[in-house]
């Protein structure tokens, strides 16, 4: 069993001594065949993420960290040339309303994708032409103004977590 004294040692970790060790991790050391990674587990103490939402947001990472993360492009007629061009798949208004209103076929075409980008102009009529059915399944798109580069926005939320 752990003394008192010895735990409340544990309980913070200095700025610089948490940064020495980091570097130190990172040294290169013994060349291994495979890419190595280094996990980093904080705890919080007193803190219940069911009830308190304190920390919710996202972080942008320098690399793209998710590269198999489909992203669809629900776009106006600009947008929907840039992304035919970039190999993106893209629908457009019309093909949405084809979907009807259809739980099944919304869920269907939510599940294809892991994120959805949508043209300003169009973002507003989405919840109209498709229900609540895609908010609901957590995959309403994010905007996307006529000066973004669409290659560029994928690319940012495939880094975003």
């Amino acid at each position: 069993p752990q003394t008192a004294p010895a735990l409340a040692a544990m309980s913070k970790i200095s700025p610089p001594i948490l940064a020495e060790a980091i570097l130190k991790v990172l040294e290169p050391g013994k060349k291994r065949k495979f890419p190595e990674s280094i996990d980093m587990q904080v705890n919080l103490k007193n803190y219940d993420p069911q009830k308190d939402k304190r920390f919710s947001g996202t972080v942008k990472l320098p690399r793209v960290a998710r590269p198999r993360f489909k992203v669809g492009i629900i776009g106006d007629a600009f947008h929907e040339g840039q992304a035919q061009k970039a190999g993106l798949p893209s629908l457009n208004v019309d093909d949405l309303k084809k979907l009807n209103k259809n739980k099944k076929l919304v869920k269907k075409y939510c599940a294809q994708f892991d994120a959805f980008l949508a043209s300003e102009s169009i973002i507003k009529t989405i919840p109209r032409v498709v229900g609540p059915h895609m908010n609901r399944a957590g995959k309403f798109p994010t905007a996307v103004a006529l000066s973004d580069d669409l290659q560029d926005k994928v690319a940012e939320v495939r880094s975003t977590v």
